[in-house]
C-alpha cells in the first residue's frame, strides 16, 4: 500500500533534518573536531550561501 506523505509534512521533516545536521557540525567546529579539509568545504559553502542571499536581496530590491 502507497502512503503519501503530504508537503508541507515533507519539508518540515526534511528541515528538521537539515537543522540537526547543521547543528552537529557547528558543534563539532566549536570542539575543534574538523579536519582542515572540511573546514575548507565549509567556509566554502558559507561563502557561496553568503553571494547566493546578497543576490537574492538585490532581485527583490530591483
Amino acid at each position: 500500500m502507497n502512503s503519501v506523505i503530504p508537503r508541507t509534512q515533507a519539508i518540515a521533516d526534511a528541515r528538521a533534518v537539515l537543522d540537526r545536521a547543521r547543528l552537529r557540525i557547528a558543534r563539532d567546529r566549536a570542539a575543534g573536531r574538523l579536519s582542515p579539509e572540511h573546514e575548507l568545504i565549509i567556509r566554502r559553502l558559507e561563502r557561496q550561501q553568503r553571494r547566493h542571499h546578497a543576490a537574492a536581496i538585490e532581485r527583490t530590491a530591483a
